[in-house]
């Protein structure tokens, strides 16, 4: 039996239903499933994903010659449904083509609507309708599209608009007109000519007329879509492979141009930014689905409330909005309703937020199409409590709806209340995507980076701009409503976002900003609140976000399903009780030479590494001794009752002492050197690669006196925070270990200076003693080195470095090209590579618990805090992974995820 490469679906009947999203991609399986359930969706077809992946191995021709039975029968059951015949003048089949991979990945690809017009066609359609200037309208809007995204009819320069919105302005000028509903059928006729010149003469060819050739063209330029670099970059931040594909679409149209009974509109069942229970949208009367999302024309509200919202943002009174702006639910007051039956519907099949198009044509609902909503981190949270509330979904699935990245999102700074007050608002927008933003103007994507913060100005935002919309702070867009490109990316980014400010007047090529007679040039800056809409002269202070309510709520669920407990990483006790406060379990990695670096510190610890003799490398390790017990009673008493991971020294000593010629010499008149004294010392202490140098165990081997001031500074802290009644749990972790005997070495050194302290105050406490494994050689070796150590803490960074054979440091030379090759699926410094570091974790872990059943075992590297990563934690059996303060909440709910998996 041949392979099945299209799938058809029309009038209650489908060929595919929802679970089949890899094959359908999202948008197929859902318009499939759909029609199964009762829902008005026009009829059409889904070419597979796996013809996107032949298309890139074959090649065009071959992937037209194998879908070309199937794709001609499927035509046939549209023109069977509908009445119409494609290809045909008086009875035309017009069809829309669109993408739709297995993840959402709204704007990134490519849609053609209207296929299938020709001089002859635009005829047959204005006969048959009996409106001449919709015929025309949705003609002209063809050649566009199919001009953009077939034939690549691009903008010569970033400073240049869209050549047909270019020719377009010029004749709304010229008619003197605003508005694309304005113009006459005479005035499309004439736009329809000029756009077909302006194809010709930039690219050489007639616009093609045959529908058939059409057609495949638009299908292979939405295949081709996959590949565009907007696409690529959207799959990166979202972790999306690129071999999945997409797959394409094509469905009989359905019009809300043709007139005042007709509309077009974006519909959210729940609130996408706050995960209000509020049914919301936009609609335009006599509009096609491109107008509501591209801001040309400023789109209504669907609900009487939304738009009561609406009017006091944008200080419109209820006279004028009533007669210029009425919702969906005012106009059309009954398919209003059959509107929310069906949302509500689709809602409570997918058990989630629903994001939808519709099109009423001539007084008749259609759905183009359904799925899971992109929505805010705050929204994210919100909406998977309220579900489990009302009980249609339980609290396994509500974890497994949470994205652990998003919630990095609610732990940005939002604006202080007394400095908002005093703030100058500029202008007013709409609330598109919550948050605060400040940052220095720059109007071009491209060119986001210029500043350290910057906020991305534009008239309105395209899916060309996503690199340089997730650079910035914050987007402010004059034109387009809620359901904008801007709107809906920055959402889904969770990036503050301010769309629609009509006050903004935006010149690309002067690169400037004027709001109410104000200019404001490239790098000035503004603050914006996705909040309330407002945009800000300046900077505008900040301060904490509330972490209460549903929040907290998520944590208290996470922690009643996880195994793996989640530590931190930190190096002060200001650092330890941020992450106590996000439910921290401990300290997994507190790095002792951070503390060297303040005041009298760095003296000392110069005067150590300067010293020729041992006893004076103790001299000056005696003054550093206090500062150590100090710091460290601060942190055990942060993190009182559990864990805290001490690592001793690690970096190499020429990192502590100075380079520049000025402070070597201020250091040689301190210790009454000459600075040559001071220069030989420090070029002795330069390596070729510090990495591999005498770091690490190797130094606390090399001089066990540091190693002995470190391990008496950390027990003696424990013993006198126990006096005062304080449950310090210290454990003393040797890095760098690659061999049994030297870590044997300094553990015997460690528990020789504790015994002494033990002695000294004549009191006891229980610490552990482990390694860090971050050495290929010491994973290897994990059974033999678990006979001395109580645990292991596996250094993911360094064991990347090891294992690849990558300097961190340098990678970024060419790892970004390996990404973009597809030589590696991801940076392994920012995911744990499983196939090849995880691993040595694995083994590492499974050889340590062989020889010591007992062993606690933990990560504490920068991975320790990427969900992917904490999951593959979890399935080694790890007892806790350790991350920065920030991430504790990330880590603990994709641990608690973990477990969840793991028990279906």
């Amino acid at each position: 039996m041949s392979k099945k490469r299209v799938y058809t679906f029309g009038n209650g009947k489908a060929e595919g239903k929802a679970d089949m999203k890899n094959l359908l991609g999202g948008k197929g399986a859902n318009l499939a499933e759909m029609n199964l359930i009762g829902v008005p969706v026009p009829p059409g077809f889904t070419i597979t994903t796996e013809v996107c992946t032949e298309y890139n191995d074959l090649g065009r021709d071959k992937v037209v010659e194998l879908l070309k039975p199937e794709v001609e029968k499927a035509i046939e059951n549209i023109e069977k449904l509908t009445g119409t015949k494609f290809g045909d003048a008086a009875n035309p089949l017009l069809v829309s083509v669109r993408s739709g991979a297995r993840a959402s990945m709204p704007g990134m690809m490519d849609t053609i609507l209207n296929l299938g017009l020709n001089d002859d066609a635009v005829k047959g359609i204005a006969a048959k309708s009996g409106n001449e200037w919709f015929a025309w309208d949705s003609y002209r809007r063809f050649v566009q599209m199919f001009g953009d995204v077939v034939l690549g009819m691009k903008p010569e320069s970033k400073e240049e608009i869209d050549p047909f919105e270019k020719i377009m302005e010029e004749v709304k000028h010229t008619r003197g007109v605003e508005l694309d509903t304005d113009l006459t059928v005479e005035d499309l006729k004439d736009l329809v000519n000029k756009f077909k010149a302006a194809v010709k003469t930039q690219t050489g060819r007639d616009f093609p007329t045959c529908a058939w050739e059409q057609l495949w063209g638009a299908v292979m330029a939405v295949f081709d879509s996959w590949g565009n670099p907007r696409a690529v970059y959207y799959r990166r931040l979202n972790n999306i492979p690129d071999e999945w594909g997409t797959a394409v679409n094509v469905q009989a149209m359905v019009f809300g141009n043709m007139g005042n009974t007709s509309a077009t509109g974006v519909a959210f069942t729940r609130d996408a930014a706050t995960g209000e229970d509020l049914f919301n949208g936009e609609y335009l009367i006599n509009a096609q689905g491109e107008d509501v999302v591209a801001g040309t024309r400023t789109p209504q509200e669907i609900t009487k409330e939304g738009s009561l919202r609406w009017a006091k943002l944008q200080s419109v009174s209820e006279e004028e909005r009533a007669s210029k702006f009425p919702s969906l639910e005012e106009t059309m007051p009954e398919l209003y309703k059959e509107l929310r039956v069906v949302e509500q519907k689709l809602e409570d099949h997918y058990k989630d937020m629903q994001d939808m198009e519709f099109t009423i044509q001539s007084g008749k609902l259609w759905i183009l199409q359904t799925r899971n909503g992109k929505r805010t981190g705050a929204a994210m949270v919100k909406i998977a409590m309220d579900l489990l509330r009302e009980s249609k979904i339980d609290e396994k699935t509500a974890l497994l709806r949470l994205e652990p990245s998003k919630l990095d999102e609610l732990l940005h700074p939002v604006f202080d209340s007394v400095a908002i007050r005093a703030a100058n608002v500029l202008a007013k927008g709409l609330p598109a995507s919550p948050g605060a933003a400040t940052g220095q103007i720059v109007f071009f994507a491209d060119e986001a980076s210029k500043y350290e913060t910057s906020l991305l100005v534009r008239i309105e935002t395209s899916p060309e701009d996503l690199e340089g919309m997730n650079i910035a702070r914050g987007i402010l867009t004059a034109r387009g409503g809620m359901t904008s490109h801007a709107a809906v990316v920055a959402r889904g980014m969770g990036k503050c976002c301010v769309s629609g400010a009509g006050a903004l007047k935006i010149d690309y090529k002067a690169r400037t900003l004027t709001i109410e007679g104000k200019v404001f040039k490239e790098g000035d800056w503004l603050s914006l609140n996705g909040s309330t809409g407002e945009v800000y002269e300046g900077k505008v202070q900040t301060r904490k976000p509330d972490l209460s309510g549903d929040f907290g709520l998520i944590l208290e669920l996470a922690e009643k399903f996880t195994k793996m407990s989640v530590r931190t990483n930190a190096d002060s006790p200001k650092d330890a009780q941020v992450a106590r406060e996000f439910g921290a379990k401990g300290i997994g990695l507190c790095r002792t030479e951070h503390m060297f670096f303040e005041g009298e510190r760095i003296k000392a610890m110069r005067e150590m590494i300067l010293a020729s003799t041992t006893e004076g490398r103790k001299r000056a390790l005696a003054k550093l001794l206090p500062y150590q017990r100090e710091d460290f009673e601060g942190i055990f008493e942060a993190m009182a009752g559990y864990g805290v991971t001490v690592r001793l020294l690690d970096p190499p000593l020429h990192e502590f002492v100075p380079h520049q010629l000025s402070t070597q010499r201020e250091l040689a008149e301190e210790m009454g050197v000459t600075i040559d004294v001071i220069k030989a010392k420090v070029d002795s202490l330069e390596e070729f690669n510090p990495m591999l140098g005498h770091r690490g165990c190797r130094l606390g081997n090399t001089y066990p006196e540091i190693t002995e001031m470190q391990a008496r500074a950390i027990i003696e802290a424990a013993l006198n925070l126990k006096a005062k009644g304080v449950d310090a749990r210290p454990e003393i972790m040797v890095p760098l270990t690659g061999t049994l005997k030297e870590f044997k070495l300094q553990a015997d050194i460690i528990r020789a200076t504790a015994e002494k302290v033990f002695a000294e105050k004549n009191d006891r406490i229980d610490y552990l003693l482990g390694t860090m494994i971050e050495i290929p050689r010491a994973a290897l070796t994990a059974d033999l080195i678990a006979t001395e150590a109580d645990f292991f803490s596996f250094g993911t960074n360094d064991l990347t470095q090891m294992t690849f054979g990558y300097s961190r440091d340098d990678a970024g030379t060419f790892l970004p090209i390996y990404i973009d090759k597809g030589i590696l699926k991801h940076d392994p410094f920012q995911v744990l590579d499983q196939e090849g570091v995880g691993q040595l974790v694995k083994m590492g872990t499974e050889k340590g618990r062989s020889t010591k059943p007992n062993l606690k075992v933990g990560i504490c590297g920068e991975h320790g805090g990427e969900p992917s990563s904490v999951e593959f934690c979890h399935t080694v059996g790890m007892d806790y992974v350790s991350c920065s303060p920030y991430r504790v909440p990330i880590a603990r709910l994709a641990a608690a995820q973990a477990a969840v998996k793991g028990n279906k």
